[in-house]
């Protein structure tokens, strides 16, 4: 998952998922200078199991395509044309991926470290999300976004900048510092079984919003359980 502001106020969040109960997909939340919300979706279905988990005033149906090689990323849809280069490792990715992955998807641990995990402005580990579902975010590394460059609608978004306001998508933003994180986030619901015993989904993999639902990968994600995603699409909730 990538979390990047930019120089024009615009703010963005790339979710980039290898696998998922939907094949391989990838989507984008922006939030412009204005607070208005837009989520880039591929599909429709896809377009409202988001928008059943987060909060948006716009859904955009198009396909959005994601390249990555060697550090650098390149997504394009319709809307968005958008590159990031990612640098090397700090002291909070070396952190993070000296965490077992099984103990570091575990909703426990991830209660754990919610606490000191606010200390970067903005950032939750878990909390409430949309249709009553509740989320854990489980972080495995970090890297630091190095170099950028987007169009939104044609305009020009300028230079990376901090993630300032926090997003308004759901209960938490990503880093201030523009950043892609791994990441595994379990999805609780009505009716969903967590890989630990517990109800729920998970999604798992690039935070670029890596997440893990129990169950089947979400390219980042990971869902478990036999609950098929809501096909419900919220808005302003």
């Amino acid at each position: 998952m990538a979390g990047l502001g930019t120089a024009s106020g615009t703010r963005l969040v790339l979710g980039h998922w290898t696998d998922s109960p939907f094949g391989p997909v990838s989507d984008v939340m922006l939030e412009r200078p204005d607070g208005h919300r837009v989520l880039l979706a591929p599909d429709r279905r896809t377009a409202d199991f988001i928008a059943g988990t987060y909060s948006f005033d716009e859904v955009r149906v198009e396909p959005v395509a994601v390249r990555v090689a060697a550090g650098c990323w390149a997504v394009r849809s319709r809307s968005l044309s958008l590159r990031l280069v990612t640098g090397r490792r700090g002291p909070l990715g070396l952190l993070l991926s000296a965490v077992p992955r099984f103990l570091a998807v575990r909703p426990w641990w991830i209660a754990v470290v919610d606490r000191p995990a606010r200390v970067l402005r903005g950032v939750r580990t878990r909390g409430s999300a949309g249709g009553g579902r509740r989320e854990w975010y489980g972080a495995r590394d970090l890297r630091p976004v190095v170099r950028a460059a987007a169009r939104f609608d044609g305009v020009d978004l300028g230079p990376p900048a901090p993630v300032a306001p926090a997003v308004r998508f759901g209960f938490g933003s990503t880093p201030r510092g523009p950043c892609v994180v791994r990441v595994t986030t379990t999805v609780e619901g009505p009716g969903t079984t967590r890989a630990d015993g517990g109800a729920g989904r998970r999604f798992g993999g690039r935070w670029s919003r890596g997440r893990r639902f129990g169950g089947r990968r979400f390219g980042g994600r990971r869902f478990g359980g036999r609950q098929s995603p809501s096909r419900r699409l919220k808005k302003d909730r």
